[in-house]
This record gives C-alpha cells, sequence and structure tokens, in this order.
C-alpha cells in the first residue's frame, strides 16, 4: 500500500488517499483542511516532514507525517515575499528549495531539528521572471533553475548543504534555443543525463550532466506532440519511471501524456506516442514501484490511474473525481 498526497488549489485542502500498489485501486482516506491555496508539495527524504507552499497568501507551511496513518500535523509556516510554484528538500533533509515564477527568484530555507521550517530564507536570490522548478542532483552539490516564456533560461548554481548557500557555477546561465521555455525537469537515476520539459516549445530537451562541474549539454529535442497536432499546447510537470528506463511529459491542450523510452547508456530518447488523458492535465505522479500513474485534471477535478505497461505505454483503468484544481500528487514508497 502506498500513501497518496493531492494538493486540491481551488478546495483548501490536502486529499489523502491509499494506492494498493497491486492492482492500481485507489481509495480516500482523508482530506487535510489547507488554507491559503495549497499548491506544491515536497516530502523530507525520510517521509517523516512535509512542506506545502500556499500560492494566495504566500506562506510555506511545515507539517508532520503521522507514520501510522500518513495524516499531516501541522507544525508552523513561514512568510514568503511571494508565491512559490515548486518546492523540493534537499538529500540531508536540512534545506528546502523553492521557485518564484510572478517575482523571479529561487530560495533556501533552514529547516530546523524538529523538521519545520526555521525562519527566513537562507538565500533569496533574483533571476528572471517565471522561474519554476529547483531541485538538487544525487550528489546534493548542485542544482538548476529553469524559466519559461520570454525568459527562456535555465540557471545553472552550485549548492552547499552545510549552509544552504547557492553559488552561480560557469556559465551561471544557459540559453535555450528562442521559444523553448523549459518549466520542470528529472535526473536520470544514473547520474549522467538530465529532461527538461520545454512549456512553450511542447517538447523534451535531454541534456548531458557533467557531474562533476554541475554543467549540462542539450545533445536532443523531441516533440511532445503529434505531427498532425494543431492546436495550443502547453508543458506541465515531467517525470521518470523510478528505474529510468521511461520518461513522460504532460501536454494541456493535446490533454495527453507524452510518453518516451530512455537509452541508459546514450540517454537518447525515443517516442512511445502520446496516451489520450483528461482535461488540462498539470500534475501527475509515479508510484515508486513504478507501475502505475495517477493524473490529475484542472478543467474537471478528475484524477485518472493507468496502469504502466512493461513497454512504458499506459492503460487506463478508472477516473474519478478528486477536487478542485488538483496542483500536485506526490506518492509516497510503499508502507
Amino acid at each position: 500500500m502506498q500513501r497518496v498526497y493531492i494538493t486540491l488549489q481551488g478546495d483548501n485542502k490536502i486529499a489523502i488517499h491509499n494506492l494498493n500498489s497491486e492492482t492500481g485501486n485507489l481509495t480516500h482516506q482523508e482530506d487535510i483542511s489547507t488554507p491559503g491555496g495549497p499548491a506544491p508539495f515536497a516530502v523530507s527524504p525520510d517521509n517523516k516532514r512535509a512542506y506545502i507552499g500556499l500560492r494566495e497568501v504566500n506562506k510555506m507551511a511545515s507539517f508532520d507525517i503521522d507514520s501510522t496513518s500518513g495524516a499531516l500535523k501541522p507544525i508552523g509556516t513561514v512568510n514568503l515575499e511571494s508565491d512559490p510554484c515548486y518546492v523540493s528538500v534537499d538529500n540531508t533533509g536540512r534545506h528546502l528549495l523553492s521557485a518564484y515564477y510572478a517575482a523571479g527568484h529561487i530560495a533556501v530555507h533552514p529547516i530546523d531539528e524538529h523538521g519545520a521550517l526555521g525562519g527566513d530564507a537562507t538565500e533569496w536570490l533574483s533571476t528572471r521572471h517565471r522561474a519554476h522548478c529547483a531541485q538538487t542532483d544525487a550528489s546534493n552539490a548542485f542544482t538548476f533553475l529553469p524559466h519559461v516564456d520570454d525568459s527562456n533560461a535555465i540557471y545553472q548554481y552550485k549548492f552547499d548543504d552545510i549552509t544552504g548557500k547557492l553559488t552561480p557555477n560557469d556559465p551561471a546561465v544557459i540559453e535555450p534555443p528562442e521559444g523553448h521555455g523549459p518549466r520542470h525537469y528529472v535526473y536520470h537515476p544514473n547520474g549522467k543525463f538530465i529532461y527538461f520539459d520545454n512549456e512553450q516549445d511542447s517538447s523534451v530537451t535531454a541534456y548531458k550532466f557533467d557531474s562533476t562541474n554541475g554543467t549540462i549539454e542539450a545533445f536532443q529535442t523531441l516533440s511532445t506532440l503529434p505531427d498532425n497536432f494543431t492546436g495550443e499546447n502547453s508543458n506541465a510537470q515531467i517525470h521518470m519511471s523510478p528505474d529510468g528506463k521511461y520518461l513522460y511529459a504532460a501536454n494541456r491542450g493535446h490533454n495527453s501524456i507524452a510518453m518516451y523510452s530512455v537509452d541508459a547508456e546514450t540517454g537518447e530518447l525515443t517516442s512511445l506516442a502520446q496516451q489520450a488523458s483528461l482535461g488540462t492535465p498539470r500534475a501527475f505522479g509515479i508510484d515508486p514501484t513504478g507501475k502505475f500513474m495517477l493524473v490529475g485534471g484542472l478543467d474537471n477535478g478528475d484524477l485518472a490511474t493507468y496502469k504502466i505497461n512493461s513497454d512504458g505505454t499506459l492503460n487506463h483503468q478508472t477516473t474519478q473525481l478528486v477536487g478542485e484544481q488538483p496542483m500536485w500528487i506526490h506518492i509516497t514508497d510503499p508502507i
């Protein structure tokens, strides 16, 4: 059994479900009232704490996770200068990284010995506007900050996991081709590659990752759309299967999940086409066993469950209502 946390910004709550890791059946456990527009969600490496960006009130909330029930208990909030669109916890569990779309910033907050955010930000660095994602690599020594739309850039940072300080790498900024708009990214588990989805270009770009210097170099870009699609579209989240064999990106407009196989040696992607999905599939998640994918639809507040086949393609199982504006889906390790 796995625990599923879904932030519902429109309902000001977090829905907790249980996922049967053998059958894919999903059962609702409880809702946690979370005023302020809960959206980005992150969990500590030990699965004992959760952190949620409250986008309507410019706050970050900390929660204890009950080890038996998975319920969330509030343990504090900190005020922010803008609304966070992405949060992540570093590998030590001592720092929370966050990105700010409107303000154009990256931040690092200290996490105290009780697991709560420990006060003012360690870092609050100005970048271009429309910053969208920040997470550390496996070594915990580097992070990247992609920017969508007209900003169209990837900032490269060195990260000190003792102090929480960020230092611009060399080069400090990567300039993708015009019109790409890199949004989110995932690290390949072998540490050799990073994959970004490009919000405006409706594509994914594969980068070679120099894990010694913490820099990246693009080597492949593939569309997330079928060749005959002519409508409006933008990409949302991107996720990889736990074994690194498959990559997925959400299409908003075409309303589908783009699927790719990944060559572990070369890092190259091969398109597996698109799986039709819900209206405006912004958030989705893959369970830690790699068997199932959950996709949230912004249009109707529904949630679809897919079985991930052995070839990386998806089979739809069920769709159910989950709540207004599902913004984040986090699936824990088996319990």
